[in-house]
């Protein structure tokens, strides 16, 4: 087992505060510069970044130059538990200094650290824990030299050791993101699918999209939303769904939450994506839930803020068990078309634009229960075209689902890694689960391609 040792990073380094912040003068060298967000966004720092330009002096590009292996860290913060952030330089940056708010860490000639692994020791729990016990300050927090200086760092005395943990988790970091990437670009494929499906719909005979109105005008009609399939019809919300909220003299108050019973539903609990979100349930009493059974939640339901954060909506797509709505909702029920294609078409362009024309901007921001009747809609005449939109979405939805999922339980593995390889609790050996995710990860993209793509 290799030996492990702790010392104070002063002991194994030095720090300097930069003084480069200066717009670009003709009479100075003009030089690349890593600001503040580049660190804080990144571990890394290498000649791929898109880093701003500055002047400087001869002396201050002798000064405050950036060389391999070099760390820069965010000596500022406005709270404490987010000072520290390290970000470490793996390759060479010719002309290229860093920007007066950050504070870089050099080691001495004899060096005692890999670089790579610079990248997970600095970041490491142990050591950040200590930053934030150090931060000084009321409404800005600051870590000062001497704070850097005396902060212990515990890591394997032998560098070959130190570069086979930064491997492992290296590729545990490039199982992440390409998961963060493939989840982009699914976003990006859903919002384009989102704009074509309702607005060139589905060819039931070729079970394609339909060619688009410059392509063939003959298959379009106009609507108040556009030109539309001529096989589509104009609806409003109230012609497909019953609309309800919570009547004024049933609200409830403080009084009436639980710690346990019916679900009262808010904005809260809609996440950015338009996905439910229970992780912070709130209950209400038995009474008051029984007090308004039109606004009692069930399965296939759509609730839409009313009142806040108008726009966010979302489809009741599993049982929750007892639940209602606060007055800051509306439901949607009793819907007449496929749900999940009326939750879509809301929550696209066509339903978007809408209700932020529709929103007042006075005081609380808010659209009434008489405004979302008159949302407009268009539809297909043919069930199966609708059911076939819906399905395509849903399909992507999945996808999305699944890598965020991925995400997080590669997260998650990291996370334990971390605590596991860098407290030195186990051998560089656990290599292998995380070989096995990346290995296998080009084969789970390529399933996922072929189910959004079929």
């Amino acid at each position: 087992m290799s030996e492990w040792i702790e010392k104070q990073i002063g002991e194994i380094g030095y720090f300097k505060t930069s003084g480069v912040d200066k717009v670009i003068k003709p009479d100075e060298h003009v030089v690349r510069l890593v600001n503040y967000m580049d660190v804080y966004n990144s571990v890394r720092i290498d000649k791929g970044f898109y880093l701003s330009e500055t002047s400087a002096t001869q002396h201050e590009i002798d000064s405050f130059d950036l060389k391999k292996g070099d760390v820069l860290f965010t000596p500022t913060s406005e709270t404490p538990d987010d000072i520290g952030h390290s970000s470490v330089v793996i390759e060479d940056l010719d002309n290229t200094l860093y920007s007066y708010h950050l504070t870089r860490f050099r080691e001495f000639e004899e060096k005692q650290l890999d670089d790579e692994f610079k990248a997970y020791c600095f970041n490491q729990y142990y050591v950040l824990h200590q930053f934030e016990k150090k931060a000084a300050g009321t409404t800005r927090f600051t870590l000062t030299r001497g704070s850097f200086e005396t902060t212990y760092l515990r890591f394997p005395k032998d560098k070959g050791v130190q570069n086979k943990i930064a491997k492992i988790l290296s590729t545990a970091d490039a199982v992440i993101e390409k998961t963060q990437a493939a989840i982009a670009k699914y976003k990006a494929i859903k919002q384009g699918m989102l704009q074509d499906l309702f607005t060139r719909g589905i060819d039931l005979n070729t079970n394609k999209l339909r060619p688009r109105y410059e392509d063939a005008p003959d298959l379009y009609k106009e609507s108040k939303l556009g030109m539309i399939p001529r096989e589509w019809e104009e609806k409003i919300v109230d012609d497909i769904a019953k609309v309800n909220g919570r009547v004024g003299w049933k609200g409830y108050t403080v009084a009436d939450l639980r710690d346990f019973g019916p679900l009262a539903l808010g904005a809260t609990h809609i996440d950015k994506e338009n996905k439910l979100d229970l992780s912070n349930p709130i209950h209400l009493s038995m009474e008051k839930y029984i007090e308004s059974p039109e606004i009692i939640v069930q399965f296939g339901d759509l609730l839409i803020v009313q009142r806040g954060t108008i726009g966010k909506i979302v489809v009741i797509d599993r049982q929750i068990g007892e639940a209602t709505i606060n007055p800051s909702m509306v439901l949607l029920n009793n819907i007449k078309i496929n749900n999940f294609f009326l939750y879509y078409q809301l929550c696209s362009f066509i339903g978007q634009l809408q209700i932020e024309l529709l929103t007042t901007q006075t005081g609380v921001p808010m659209i009434s229960q008489e405004q979302i009747k008159n949302i407009n809609l268009i539809i297909p005449k043919n069930p199966k075209e609708t059911d076939a939109i819906a399905e395509r979405l849903k399909n992507i939805d999945a996808i999305l689902d699944n890598e965020k999922s991925y995400l997080q339980k590669m997260q998650s593995l990291k996370k334990g890694l971390m605590e596991d390889l860098l407290s030195g609790k186990k051998q560089v050996k656990v290599a292998e689960e995380v070989l096995t995710q990346s290995e296998n990860y080009n084969g789970r993209i390529y399933q996922c391609r072929k189910t959004v793509f079929r």
